[in-house]
């Protein structure tokens, strides 16, 4: 993604660039595992490392796939640096999902998705979803929570991610 002439092409704008997709490669390296202080660092990085190439913008997908790999790169080199090397094949399962679910576009239509998704839960099982993930909270204080066993509330939040992923493929096709 060269710019012969070294200035980025024309019409580069990169406040553009960083707007349109700061937000999505924050996401991307959330779903790698990060923090969100080690997300904001790296995404600094990746737009930072970006712009100090001769950086020409193609295509939006093109682009899109470009920062998303350099911020994998960034990912990678931080963790072999603190000593805790990441399992490459559960970076796999993340690329493939994001793939799947972001493609090369903007994940805020995802988020929407998601959030119109988690509005045709129930009650109870959008709480245990919402315990789970916003509030890191174990299965067994989620089932005490909810006066379930432990096995009620695995499944309850089983058949809760089933129906966002049904609700959110119906809504992506």
């Amino acid at each position: 993604m060269d710019a012969s002439d070294g200035s980025g092409g024309a019409g580069f704008d990169p406040a553009r660039l960083i707007a349109t997709h700061q937000a999505t490669i924050w996401r991307y390296l959330r779903a790698l595992g990060c923090d969100s202080a080690e997300a904001d660092d790296l995404t600094q990085e990746t737009f930072l490392r970006v712009l100090r190439q001769k950086f020409a913008e193609v295509h939006p997908a093109a682009t899109a796939a470009y920062l998303r790999k350099t911020a994998y790169h960034l990912f990678i080199t931080a963790r072999r640096q603190l000593g805790r090397s990441p399992a490459l094949d559960e970076m796999d399962v993340v690329e493939l999902a994001w793939s799947r679910w972001v493609g090369e576009g903007d994940s805020e239509a995802l988020l929407e998705s998601l959030r119109e998704c988690l509005d045709e839960l129930t009650p109870r099982a959008r709480q245990a979803l919402e315990m789970r993930f916003r509030d890191d909270c174990s299965r067994a204080r989620i089932a005490e929570t909810l006066k379930l066993t432990e096995d009620g509330a695995k499944n309850l939040m089983q058949r809760a991610k089933q129906q966002l992923r049904s609700c959110i493929d119906a809504k992506r096709s």
